[in-house]
């Protein structure tokens, strides 16, 4: 058994290459992204007006989706409305929204899609949020949903949130009149980023994997299930009920890859850098379980570059769309600027 006392040769070795990798990856940046950022400047797109607006659309659609009851599962619908219409940045269903925009179709065929998205993405930080997972008291700001509600409700608002969304969606292409295959394979993509193959199956490497180092492409396969799949599934699915030809979706699922990995290496960086008041959320808690993140393997500095250098992989998965994709443009840049 090795003295614990020594230094790991092989441990050295390989932290060496990751501070190689990240130096790489900074010089590389450092020549992409000022034109980037050039571009980006030049497009003027008015970001924060396009989220309000489409925010405010998506909030109301659902308040409309989950109606408040006085029935027998009153208790089930509160929980239910507290954690779906708690606010966020509503970035998914406005990914789906934008999507649908940039192949020139109308918003609104893909609302009720939208609206499915968040409901899932909603139920499954419900579920993490849970003892049994992540065991946090925080979320948007104010308490958990089990810390409210208890762990039975707050497990039973997940699931319902989760099972309604397929309702939700499917009755909202029928109303618009979406061709039925593509509406089922709207369904079928956005059921395996949330189930085994996508969301459930990441959560389960991330759990499997606490208090031991996963190696970088461990970590990706993770992050690409767990959090990038519905970012894919978004995109794709908006995309797909506003008409998409198959060479626009297949661009729009490289650009989506890309978007949801950058998203997830930003989280691990708020995680460091950013304090729970700021973000509504508790922080320093992968370190505190023991997880493996890009920080954490790659370093700080390097780990923001490989952000910047897959949102430099959104951007040209984007070079064939004219101005209707600025807003998937700018949200690509607001991804990994953000600061929450």
């Amino acid at each position: 058994m090795a003295d614990a006392g020594c230094p790991d040769a092989a441990g050295d070795a390989a932290a060496d290459q990751r501070v190689a990798e990240g130096e790489a990856l900074i010089m590389r940046q450092a020549k992409r992204y000022g034109a980037t950022a050039e571009r980006a400047a030049a497009r003027a797109f008015d970001l924060d007006g396009y989220l309000k607006a489409h925010a405010a659309t998506i909030e109301r659609a659902l308040a409309a989706t989950v109606a408040e009851s006085d029935g027998p599962a009153t208790r089930l619908c509160e929980a239910m409305r507290y954690s779906l219409l708690a606010g966020g940045k509503r970035l998914r269903p406005i990914l789906a929204l934008a999507a649908c925009e940039a192949v020139s179709g109308a918003p609104e065929a893909a609302l009720g899609f939208a609206c499915a998205v968040e409901m899932i993405h909603t139920y499954s930080l419900v579920h993490d949020d849970l003892p049994c997972m992540d065991d946090d008291d925080l979320r948007r700001g104010r308490p958990t949903n089990h810390k409210v509600y208890g762990e039975a409700i707050a497990t039973l608002a997940g699931d319902g949130l989760l099972t309604d969304a397929f309702k939700v969606l499917a009755r909202a292409g029928a109303a618009a009149g979406t061709p039925p295959a593509a509406l089922l394979e709207t369904i079928a993509e956005l059921a395996d980023a949330a189930g085994s193959a996508g969301m459930v199956g990441g959560q389960v490497i991330d759990l499997l994997g606490e208090g031991r180092t996963l190696g970088l492409a461990d970590l990706e396969v993770m992050h690409r299930r767990k959090t990038g799949a519905l970012f894919v599934a978004a995109v794709c699915g908006g995309a797909r009920l506003g008409g998409a030809t198959a060479a626009q979706l297949a661009a729009l699922r490289e650009y989506a890859a890309a978007l949801g990995l950058a998203f997830q290496v930003i989280d691990d960086l708020l995680d460091v850098e950013a304090s729970a008041e700021v973000i509504g959320k508790r922080t320093n808690k992968d370190e505190a379980r023991g997880k493996s993140t890009y920080p954490a393997l790659m370093g700080v500095a390097p780990a923001r570059a490989f952000a910047h250098e897959l949102i430099e992989r959104a951007a040209g998965a984007l070079a064939e769309f004219d101005d209707r994709a600025d807003a998937l443009r700018t949200l690509a840049a607001y991804a990994v600027e953000r600061k929450l």
